[in-house]
């Protein structure tokens, strides 16, 4: 029985999502904590008894939550849940029950947890073989969009592309060229289909290519403001809680 549980998720709107799935799915089970980031993890399960299970993204924002592991010992199973798939060998070394790929549906939640009540320790327990390895294929990210022109279509290809906002509900893409494109996807859709290492998702606006970007400067209250290559007027502003994650991405 599932009667406690901690969230470990730093974007609200996916936190708010698992709160309803779960309050569905389980609605006399407690939430204990909703937590956004490694270091208040960490003095959480220092000083709280563990739940009956852990939801746990694997990209936070001041770094990748496997480091929690590495500062203190978590006594309860772990459903890993994340927009990345290349993280999922590391998660079966860390209680790991599951590994849900955002966005996560009440079924694949409720077969993940159901894992827990049914005492199953491991993610690679009655898993066969060819499941696991379709885990580690690479994932294959968008390339190009197939966009209405005229009285017909046109391609725009991603390397073609500096930066992607979103103003009034509307997603566009700036051209390294200048021009813009309207997109139909939505911001969200993006971040999961384009490649991590070549898109940012500076902030609920904007996703930036790492080629676009000139200089990082400082900004007030820890926040990071990114100069956009031959774009001076765009004012792009990376969050303190961002900010590490960026450097790190832009370091690597």
């Amino acid at each position: 029985m599932i009667a406690k549980i901690v969230i470990i998720e730093d974007e609200k709107p996916n936190a708010d999502r698992l709160r309803r799935l779960l309050k569905v799915l389980y609605p006399e089970a407690e939430i204990l904590a909703v937590l956004d980031c490694i270091a208040d993890s960490i003095k959480w399960f220092s000083y709280h008894p563990h739940p009956d299970v852990v939801l746990m993204d694997v990209r936070l924002s001041d770094g990748l939550s496997f480091e929690i592991f590495d500062k203190v010992s978590i006594a309860a199973p772990v459903v890993f849940t994340t927009a990345y798939d290349e993280y999922a060998l590391r998660a079966f070394k860390h209680n790991g029950i599951d590994y849900l790929l955002k966005p996560i549906e009440s079924d694949e939640l409720k077969a993940a947890l159901t894992k827990v009540e049914h005492g199953q320790l491991s993610v690679m327990q009655n898993v066969s073989l060819g499941s696991v390895l379709e885990l580690f294929k690479p994932k294959e990210y968008r390339k190009r969009f197939l966009l209405p022109f005229r009285d017909g279509y046109k391609t725009v290809l991603l390397e073609d592309i500096a930066f992607f906002y979103s103003e009034l509900k509307i997603t566009r893409a700036k051209l390294r060229d200048g021009q813009e494109e309207i997109i139909p996807q939505t911001m969200e859709e993006l971040e999961q289909q384009l490649d991590p290492k070549l898109f940012f998702r500076a902030n609920r606006q904007f996703i930036v290519h790492v080629d676009a970007i000139v200089r990082v400067h400082n900004y007030f209250n820890g926040k990071l403001k990114l100069e956009i290559k031959k774009n001076p007027t765009v004012e792009v502003v990376v969050s303190r809680d961002k900010a590490m994650l960026l450097k790190n991405w832009l370091d690597f």
